[in-house]
């Protein structure tokens, strides 16, 4: 009994084929784990992708936060553009009053 295979100095390979890897035994039931520890993983893994989902939601919240901002704020520059323009034909006690009928109709219809 002297050294076992994992003990043995790693010399010259008889085949010249230095280069490789060496090859470990083949073990068909070293990769086997018992289903306690296999729940276990599923459970962390189930934890991480619904903690992934959380974000990417977060993230699509965000997005689509910031898209109806630059929407808003489009649609309020182009109504106060057209005021201006109907200001230059009218009166501005006249755009001041529709203006406010308008609002009024915004927030019954809405």
């Amino acid at each position: 009994m002297s050294s076992t295979p994992a003990e043995e100095p790693a010399g010259l390979r008889k085949n010249g084929k230095q280069w490789h890897t060496p090859k470990k035994a083949f073990r068909p039931t070293a990769g086997l784990t018992s289903y306690a520890k296999r729940q276990e993983t599923r459970k962390t893994h189930e934890a991480v992708k619904e903690r992934e989902r959380e974000m990417k939601q977060e993230k699509e919240a965000e997005r689509q936060a910031q898209i109806q901002r630059i929407r808003d704020r489009r649609a309020a520059k182009e109504e106060k553009q057209r005021y201006e323009k109907m200001a230059e034909k009218m009166h501005h006690k006249r755009v001041e009053r529709l203006k406010r009928r308008e609002k009024r109709n915004k927030l019954l219809n809405s």
